[in-house]
């Protein structure tokens, strides 16, 4: 909003690239429907990265909330892949208890309680865990952990990706206003809609992002596990009523915490 006026925007949440029509009317409300998939080129999921030889043995949610796991995970009031990581593992907990919601605030209070350190954003997350070395489980995105996997091979980590998950959407636009200004309307609407052609989507998942293009998916069985993914919509109602319910103060995030502490 207020630095460099880009001509493509590219973000891990729909309310990210909202609040460029809502508080800058740099793109009109209809921008998700100009793209193919919610003007979503490619999508994620959450993913557990374990220390070498996975030695607290985790497989799926319901391991994160045993007494002996230490998990870390960016604080989800400051960071988007932890609000993603937060509605997974609710939305996890709420499939696995039936949708009995005492029992899945029972098991989002351990879960929470399970953090060890809260950093501010994906990269501190990331270094408490691969350098400072605490935590048996860090949980980011598919793509950050298999990234992050490959960046320290020395350490072995290993990716866990749970069998209930989050569809993680990565929305993009042409930024209206600054193309016109900037005569980079055409280029800009043509570099978005390359993304979603089959040679830029095996690109793609070069960098572990997931694409909607089912030839190329096919092709990759092995490097994908698996997964059954929910919507953040179905599951909960529109981005706007999830920041009210669960991430604004005093909400669903904020008892949880508090519930943890007793």
């Amino acid at each position: 909003m207020q630095g460099l006026k880009a001509d493509v925007v590219t973000y891990n949440q729909v309310t990210d690239v909202q609040i460029l029509h809502d508080k800058g009317n740099l793109i009109p409300a209809d921008w998700q429907s100009r793209l193919p998939n919610n003007s979503s080129p490619f999508y994620s999921t959450m993913g557990f990265l374990v220390r070498k030889g996975n030695p607290k043995n985790i497989h799926d949610w319901n391991d994160l909330v045993r007494s002996d796991v230490k998990l870390i995970f960016p604080n989800p009031k400051t960071s988007g892949n932890a609000r993603y990581t937060y509605l997974a593992a609710w939305g996890a907990a709420d499939k696995a208890d039936g949708g009995d919601k005492a029992k899945t605030e029972q098991f989002m209070t351990q879960f929470l309680k399970n953090v060890e350190v809260f950093d501010t954003g994906g990269r501190g997350a990331t270094t408490t865990f691969a350098e400072r070395g605490l935590g048996d489980v860090l949980i980011s995105f598919e793509s950050e952990v298999n990234n992050i996997r490959k960046q320290y091979e020395a350490q072995g980590f290993e990716v866990v990706i749970p069998k209930t998950n989050i569809l993680a959407e990565f929305p993009v636009a042409w930024v209206d206003k600054n193309v016109k200004a900037n005569g980079t309307e055409k280029a800009a609407k043509a570099y978005l809609n390359w993304l979603y052609s089959p040679q830029a989507q095996t690109i793609i998942t070069d960098y572990y992002y997931r694409v909607n293009n089912p030839k190329v998916m096919d092709a990759l069985k092995d490097k994908f596990p698996q997964t059954e993914l929910f919507r953040v919509e179905d599951k909960f109602g529109s981005w706007p009523e999830v920041m009210k319910t669960h991430f604004a103060s005093g909400g669903e995030l904020d008892k949880l915490l508090a519930a943890g502490r007793k």
